[in-house]
C-alpha cells in the first residue's frame, strides 16, 4: 500500500486541479472624470477672436452638461466680435471754424 493520499492541488482521479477563471470585474457606472479633447485652437491674430478661443478650453475641464454654458458664452462674444467689425466708425468731430472778423 501506498502512503500518498491526493493534496489539495489534486482533482479527483489524480489529475491537476484547473485553476478558477478569475471572475470579470464588476461594469462601473460611475461617469469618466473630464478629460480635455486636445483640440489645438491656432492664434488668429485678433485679440478679442482669440481670447475667446482661448475660452474653449475651460470646457476641457468640465462635465459634458456644462459645455453648454462654455459654447454659448463664446458664440455671443464672437457675434460680439464679428458685429463689432460691421459697425462703421463714430464720425471723428470736426472743428468749428471761428468766422468771426
Amino acid at each position: 500500500m501506498s502512503d500518498w493520499m491526493p493534496g489539495p492541488d489534486t482533482a479527483q482521479g489524480g489529475e491537476a486541479a484547473a485553476a478558477a477563471p478569475a471572475a470579470p470585474p464588476a461594469p462601473s457606472f460611475d461617469p469618466v472624470p473630464p478629460a480635455p479633447l486636445g483640440v489645438a485652437r491656432t492664434p488668429t491674430g485678433h485679440a478679442g477672436v482669440d481670447a475667446r478661443l482661448e475660452r474653449l478650453a475651460d470646457a476641457d475641464h468640465l462635465a459634458a452638461d456644462g459645455h453648454t454654458e462654455v459654447y454659448e458664452d463664446v458664440h455671443r462674444g464672437l457675434r460680439d466680435e464679428l458685429t463689432a467689425l460691421d459697425a462703421r466708425p463714430a464720425p471723428v468731430p470736426t472743428p468749428a471754424h471761428d468766422h468771426r472778423s
